[in-house]
């Protein structure tokens, strides 16, 4: 009988010892349970701000006028991409559409100059994007401020790339308008050195305007230091040649270290655009040949019709004056250049 007690007790505790273990891993289990639903639910928030479509943000770029560029990666391709996001201040309508437009505008276009659109779309809250190829490179701005004024051969090159962009531009109807040394990027690409990217047609419209560019179309837009005169006086009369002239400003700003005009205000400077003939680019530096002086000088002036008659015809020119500027020479300068290069900037 004592026996059968026994048996008996150590059932009881076995059971017990069974309750206990089950209640503690059921404590667990349902604690695992709790700590992966605030991972996610806390841990979804956090991604969300961070992901727009299908990409993940890595940091901010830069910030302009329409609004803010960060550098992303695609999570399922591990590209790299520059996403631009429309600010929250820039809802208006006509925000939205000009937003909308650039990309439209950009998307359509395929040189390989231009900077190339990959996707469009809005976050949950409704901000507009759209990610881009990322450069890593210096803009031309940036390039000078560096470096200081560019061989004349090597900026033949550059601007010779920068006129194939435009000419693709100019062919499908549209101007850029804010053609400017800080809208033009330089970088290595698959190997081959100085190859350039143009940036921002968030102020290109078409050449016949539609009802979305007609209020622009009327107003003056663009950076002062490289507006041509008819943007001033007549904005909705612009073609192509207006971009050329900018083209002839930025050359003369890479090779001297200076734009064509300057002055106190924007007043002044447009005044000196619309009145005064700059000085030529080899007077303030030597070394630069008459070749590339007149051409950029012919850019310049102040009638459209007395530019050269097109990007196309430009670019030609240019490539006549670049041979100097060798590949071995661009290699060898981007060589000594540092890791740390300016990025894409709105």
């Amino acid at each position: 009988m004592a026996h059968h007690s026994e048996v008996r007790r150590r059932e009881r505790s076995s059971a017990a010892e069974t309750n206990r273990h089950g209640f503690w891993a059921a404590l667990r289990a349902h604690a695992a349970t709790f700590l992966r639903w605030v991972r996610r639910h806390f841990g979804r928030t956090e991604s969300a701000s961070n992901r727009f479509g299908d990409y993940t943000l890595v940091r901010k770029l830069g910030e302009g006028g329409m609004g803010v560029v960060y550098e992303a990666i695609h999570s399922l391709l591990g590209r790299p991409a520059a996403i631009k996001v429309l600010a929250p201040e820039r809802s208006r309508d006509l925000d939205l559409k000009r937003f909308e437009r650039e990309v439209r505008i950009t998307s359509q276009l395929t040189h390989p100059n231009t900077i190339a659109v990959y996707d469009f779309g809005s976050t949950d809250e409704g901000s507009l994007y759209y990610a881009m190829e990322y450069v890593d490179g210096l803009d031309l701005q940036t390039l000078v401020e560096r470096d200081g004024p560019q061989d004349p051969a090597r900026v033949a090159l550059l601007l010779a790339q920068l006129a194939g962009a435009l000419a693709e531009a100019h062919g499908a109807g549209i101007v850029h308008r804010d053609v400017k040394p800080a809208n033009v990027m330089v970088c290595e690409r698959g190997g081959v050195p100085d190859v350039v990217k143009v940036l921002d047609f968030g102020l290109a419209e078409s050449i016949v305007h539609d009802e979305t560019d007609a209020s622009e179309a009327r107003s003056v837009v663009g950076t002062p230091l490289y507006l041509s005169p008819e943007a001033i006086t007549t904005p909705e009369g612009v073609d192509a040649r207006s971009d050329l002239y900018a083209l002839g400003a930025v050359g003369y700003f890479l090779l001297t270290g200076v734009p064509p005009f300057s002055g106190a205000n924007v007043i002044e400077v447009c005044a000196r655009h619309l009145s005064e003939t700059p000085r030529p680019p080899s007077e303030l530096r030597a070394g630069i040949g008459p070749e590339l002086d007149a051409l950029l000088l012919r850019c310049l002036e102040k009638s459209p019709s007395d530019r050269p008659v097109s990007a196309t015809a430009l670019r030609h020119e240019l490539l006549d004056l670049a041979s100097q500027w060798t590949e071995a020479r661009a290699a060898s300068w981007w060589a000594g250049q540092s890791s740390d290069r300016a990025a894409i900037a709105a």
